[in-house]
Order: structure tokens, then C-alpha cells, then sequence
């Protein structure tokens, strides 16, 4: 049995199939709602349910709590419908158009960053490339139906190798292989582009109207410079300061997002702040540092949490959501995207929310979450 779905905003539809969750059903028709985990961890892809009746689901009290429940809330990925629905959703005008593929690739590169950090360059087959937006990620498939998330480090623009950020994991299903018995030539699959973490105008995220619908990312680059793709009559989102906050390798999506921006000529003014224990954890510390010597519109600020005596530490210390609040105490006028593990993101959401940060304003991909299956991390 199948059951129709209308988002109330626009009045897209598409159907369901027997025991299919609302975002598998649109992300299998070509309509791109927000989420980042699919696990029901992490509350990017809630909404809410207008008409009809759905099967919850599994999922964390803290991604959606029993009041919102109540009122109408649901985790469009875990959320299957036992009915028509009728739904009020973010549906994200940019990802559409770009088809989620299943890609086989080979290893070329294995560069050890640091002591727990390998990259891992992957290249397409002949003739072969992904189309995706700086910021998503992909799933490695492994054996027995298992799957480990992992975001591009690449821009899109600079796709000849697709690059990943693998932290090892001791005992991981496939960062344990990543660290010990892969090698290059090996062959492997995955499937992507996946997720919605990608920098936008408000007006690329779908609510109640149905404007400033972008245009499609339609060859090897974008159409415009940081999917900056809906009004720019106004032009007040286009210049809005951007605070980037990452976590450990939660700077891979962060890199291809900059490094995407600065290759598109934006002048938006961004702040990049790069959370870690100690600075042997910076990895790719060089590279952001090189941004603020070419860019006068971009600044970095790494921050320690656990500095090592022989790290002669004399930069920030402490907690970076502590460190962005220290900086920026008025966040009115901010977007802030960050990735990183989700305690992070939790004190970081509480904190700019708290300093005056709209809601809609917060963009953010719970990493550990996001890139773990149901089996475990690593």
C-alpha cells in the first residue's frame, strides 16, 4: 500500500511505500528535505504533520521532546505514514536536481594527517564524477547491509579525488580497515551525495512560500557563489557575517565549504572557529591559517581544550562555543554552520541561540550522529 504526501508550503507530492519513512520517500523522488542523520539523532529533519497519522518511529528524547510530539511534531526519518499526509517541511531548493547515486571508486592516496586521522582520496571511474554541494557527505557501503558516513573534505570545483577525513575508531567496522589492511587500488562503493549541510540564503530553504527558489548546480561548478541562489533583491542574507565552527574532523565538511566560497569570489565575512583536545588534533592547522594570510574577509581561531605541555600552547583555550560567544556576543545578524561531535553541537545550539541567534539561522551536522549507522561508529 502506498500513501500520498503533500508539503503544505509548496504543494509537492510524492508517495510513500509500504513501511518507507517520509524522507526516504522524498529523497527517492527528487524532493530534498532537511536532514543530516536519518537516525532520529539529531532534529535537523523534524516538521510537522498537518492531516493524517504516522508510526513515530525511534528516536532521541533530545532531538524531538514529548511537548513537540504533542503539538503536531515528527522525525521525517523515522516517521512512516499510516495515511495520506499533509506535512509542513524545510524542503531545500538547492540539493534539487542533484541525483543520488550508487558509485563504485578506487583508493589512490592514503595520507596519514595525524596520529588518528587518515585521508582517503578516492577516484571515480573513467568518465565519472559527483555532482554534490560543499558540505554533504556520502555512504562508504560495506558488507552485511552495513554503511559508514563520511563528509567530502572536497570542493566542488576540485573533484579529480574525493577526499574524506577518517578518524580511526579502535574496533570500527571500517576506520579499523581505513588504519590497518586497506591500500591503494582497493576497490570500494558508496552512495551520495547525502544531507543538507551546505551554506544558503533563507530563501533557499522552503517555508511558507514557495520564493527564491535557486538555480540548479548544473555542470562541474555552481551557479553562484556559495549557493547564494535566492533573492538578491535585498541582498541582507548575501551579507550576513558567517561563523563556522568545527569539531575534531568535523573540519572535512568546513574545508569544502570555504574552500568552495573563496574559489567563488564570496566576501561574505567568515570566522572559522576549529575545536580540538590538543595541537596535535589541528591536522590540517597550515591550511586555514594560509586562508587568513589571502583572504581579508576570513579570519581562524583555533581553540584547545586540553593543551599538552610540549604544545607550548599560547592561543585559545577552553570550549569553542565558549570562544564564539566570547567574540561574537550579539548574533543577531549571524548565520552560524558547525560540525563537530554532538555534545559540541548541543552547547554550541544553546549558546548562539542565547546570544540572540534565530533558529532558522543555525545550520549544523551532528557528526558523530550523522556518520555512524545503526551498528555502531567507525
Amino acid at each position: 500500500m502506498t500513501h500520498k504526501i503533500q508539503i503544505q508550503s509548496s504543494g509537492h507530492e510524492f508517495t510513500a511505500n509500504e513501511n518507507e519513512t517520509v524522507l526516504a520517500a522524498a529523497l527517492r523522488q527528487g524532493v530534498t528535505l532537511a536532514y543530516s542523520c536519518r537516525n532520529g539523532d539529531c532534529g535537523t529533519c523534524k516538521g510537522r504533520i498537518i492531516a493524517g497519522q504516522v508510526d513515530y518511529g525511534k528516536y532521541e528524547a533530545k532531538a524531538m521532546s514529548n511537548e513537540e510530539r504533542g503539538a503536531g511534531a515528527a522525525l521525517f526519518c523515522q516517521a512512516v505514514p499510516l495515511s495520506d499526509l499533509v506535512i509542513e517541511a524545510r524542503e531545500i531548493s538547492a540539493a534539487e536536481g542533484i541525483p543520488i547515486r550508487i558509485m563504485p571508486c578506487r583508493v589512490m592516496k592514503l595520507d596519514r594527517l595525524a596520529p588518528d586521522v587518515m585521508q582517503l582520496s578516492l577516484k571515480l571511474a573513467e568518465g565519472q564524477r559527483l555532482q554534490f554541494l560543499a558540505g554533504q557527505y556520502i555512504d562508504i557501503l560495506l558488507s552485511g547491509n552495513k554503511r559508514r558516513s563520511f563528509s567530502l573534505a572536497t570542493a566542488p570545483h576540485a573533484d579529480e579525488l574525493l577526499q574524506l577525513h577518517v578518524r580511526h575508531v579502535p574496533g570500527g567496522l571500517f576506520s579499523e580497515q581505513v588504519f590497518t589492511t586497506m591500500k591503494e587500488r582497493d576497490l570500494l562503493r558508496f552512495q551520495g551525495p547525502l544531507g543538507t549541510f551546505f551554506l544558503r540564503e533563507d530563501s533557499d530553504v522552503q517555508g511558507s512560500t514557495n520564493a527564491g527558489r535557486s538555480q540548479h548546480p548544473a555542470s562541474r561548478g555552481i551557479s553562484t557563489s556559495m549557493y547564494v541562489t535566492g533573492d538578491r533583491k535585498s541582498g541582507a542574507a548575501a551579507d550576513r557575517p558567517v561563523i563556522l565552527v568545527a569539531g575534531g574532523t568535523g573540519f572535512a565538511p568546513i574545508k569544502s565549504i570555504l574552500d568552495h566560497a573563496f574559489a567563488q569570489g564570496t566576501t561574505r565575512p567568515l570566522h572559522l572557529y576549529w575545536g580540538v583536545r590538543a595541537q596535535r588534533d589541528l591536522y590540517l592547522h597550515d591550511l586555514p591559517q594560509a586562508w587568513a594570510r589571502e583572504h581579508a574577509h576570513f579570519r581562524y581561531t583555533p581553540v584547545l581544550s586540553e593543551p599538552l605541555s610540549e604544545d607550548h600552547w599560547s592561543g585559545r583555550t577552553g570550549w569553542v562555543h565558549e570562544a564564539v560567544i566570547a567574540d561574537h556576543p550579539d548574533l543577531s545578524r549571524h548565520e552560524v554552520y558547525a560540525s563537530g561531535p554532538p555534545p559540541m553541537i548541543e552547547a554550541l545550539k544553546k549558546a548562539v541561540i542565547a546570544h540572540g541567534l534565530p533558529n532558522d539561522r543555525l545550520y549544523y551536522d551532528s557528526f558523530e550522529h550523522a556518520h555512524a549507522s545503526a551498528s555502531g561508529a567507525g
